[in-house]
Parts: C-alpha cells; sequence; structure tokens
C-alpha cells in the first residue's frame, strides 16, 4: 500500500519535477512536467505527489478556471495536469491522491467549494482514477479540449 501525500511545490523540486515523465501516449492528454515547471502560469499552483516519500507526480489548480469554463462558478478551482510518472503507474497512487485532496483543498484553498477537471473521453485509466477518489460524473461533456471531448467531473468541497 503506498502512503500518498501532497504538497506545494518548491523552487528545490524543480529538477525532480522535470525527470517525471508520461508514457508517449499520454502526452497528448496531460503534456509532460517540464513545460509546466520552466514556463509556469500565473493562475495556476503547482503542487507535488509523493508515494511512500518519492516525488512521483504533480498537479497544478487553477484558480480561475472559470473563465475558460462555462460550467464552473466563479471561485471554482480546477484540478489540471495531474501527473503520475509513468513507472509508478497502476499503484493506485492516482486514486489515492484524489482521496487526499478534500482535506488538502481545506487547508490550502480554505474558501474553495467546488473543484471541477477534465478528462479526455480517450483515457479512461484516468477517469477511473478520478471516480474512484471520489469525483462524481454528472454526464456532461466538454467539447473545448485540445484532444477532443471530454467528461466534466465535479467534487464538492467542504466550506
Amino acid at each position: 500500500m503506498n502512503v500518498v501525500t501532497l504538497a506545494p511545490y518548491t523552487p528545490d523540486q524543480r529538477d525532480a519535477v522535470c525527470a517525471l515523465t508520461v508514457a508517449p501516449d499520454q502526452v497528448v492528454f496531460s503534456g509532460q512536467p517540464v513545460q509546466f515547471v520552466t514556463q509556469p502560469d500565473a493562475c495556476m499552483d503547482i503542487h507535488v505527489i509523493h508515494a511512500d516519500g518519492a516525488l512521483v507526480g504533480f498537479f497544478r489548480i487553477d484558480r480561475d478556471y472559470a473563465s475558460i469554463h462555462d460550467f464552473a462558478a466563479p471561485g471554482d478551482l480546477g484540478l489540471r495536469s495531474v501527473i503520475v510518472d509513468h513507472r509508478h503507474q497502476g499503484r493506485g497512487i492516482g486514486s489515492a491522491m484524489v482521496r487526499a485532496l478534500p482535506a488538502y483543498m481545506a487547508q490550502h484553498y480554505p474558501a474553495a467549494t467546488d473543484l471541477y477537471l477534465t478528462v479526455n473521453l480517450r483515457n479512461p485509466g484516468a477517469r477511473k482514477s478520478y471516480l474512484n477518489g471520489g469525483f462524481i460524473d454528472n454526464g456532461a461533456h466538454y467539447l473545448g479540449g485540445d484532444a477532443g471531448p471530454q467528461h466534466i467531473l465535479h467534487m464538492k468541497l467542504a466550506p
């Protein structure tokens, strides 16, 4: 069993995050971590995922998610660019990370009430991890994804 913990990204983790990679067939869905660390977005906060003490992934929280996703309300947050290094996939780390999100979000984004994400229809493994971790799929699709249609998933956070 993996002990999964989440933490805000710090600049001293740059090399470790840049060393993370996804499998070639997943790049279309997530990109590679190096691009997000070397070209940061002011509206997105980077967070890291540790499993059994090792840095194995990262994700971003989009504080301006509603500006480009009309299904989200102003102030709702977006979970973006969730990446678990390809060498650590298939061990339940993604689902464990998602299960840890509510408490983590309450600590780091205490005013947040709703968290959204989109996941490509062609990426059933990721969708399964999100659903196993507590996201809800209401059946709606986002059609503006770079790699095609996406499921819209939602998690209610404690107010």
